[in-house]
């Protein structure tokens, strides 16, 4: 009877340049060695599935505390060369400040954009673009950019993330009263200074 095993993968995004990047880390191990990859690993006998994302996120790329939302349960039976794994499969979005260094099995970690990806090993460019489609549904019902700006911020500032994350310009008008009436965000009382006018600064509702 063949054994089963069961792994998690990362798909953690970040704006860079107004565009959607993805981090992926270069295998020193075989299978696809030398090949990019989503960071991930084995989930050890004593871990949680949660606890094992969190370890093989901080092990191979440095980044740590962030929010880890489960994506999907990718199983298909030729998936892994090693033999029948299941990944359970992670998203975040995080500020591209985070410093990255690779781990003792990745031979470097970096950012990449959607539309410039290298080949990735495994079914991983599957569990990307499931990743990105599920982060482009979320705008239309959650405050999924929360990570990416400070507590108050203007709606400019949202709509680029917004942008970003669809990979399309929107039109101004449209996305406020959008944003408006999803009653997501309120206003605050608070202004920021710009090169005209001042805006407004709005927060998340909680």
């Amino acid at each position: 009877m063949t054994k089963l095993q069961i792994t998690v993968d990362i798909v953690l995004f970040t704006i860079l340049e107004r565009q959607l990047h993805v981090l992926l880390i270069r295998r020193l191990a075989e299978p696809f060695r030398g090949s990019y990859a989503l960071p991930g690993g084995f989930v050890l006998e004593n871990e949680s599935v949660d606890e094992a994302a969190h370890r093989e996120l901080r092990e191979e790329t440095g980044v740590e505390k962030v929010f880890l939302e489960q994506l999907y349960t990718f199983g298909e039976p030729n998936r892994d060369p090693r033999g029948r794994v299941i990944t359970v499969a992670y998203y975040a979005l995080v500020a591209n400040s985070h410093i990255l260094r690779s781990g003792t099995d990745a031979a470097d970690a970096a950012w990449f954009a959607l539309n410039k990806l290298p080949p990735v090993a495994f079914d991983h460019q599957n569990i990307i673009e499931y990743a990105q489609q599920r982060l482009r549904n979320k705008l239309d019902y959650s405050n999924v950019g929360f990570e990416l700006l400070p507590e108050k911020f203007t709606l400019t500032e949202l709509q680029l993330v917004h942008e970003a994350i669809l990979g399309a310009n929107l039109d101004k008008r449209n996305f406020r009263r959008k944003i408006l009436q999803q009653g997501i965000v309120e206003p605050s009382k608070e202004w920021q200074k710009t090169g005209r006018k001042p805006a407004q600064l709005y927060r998340f509702v909680d």
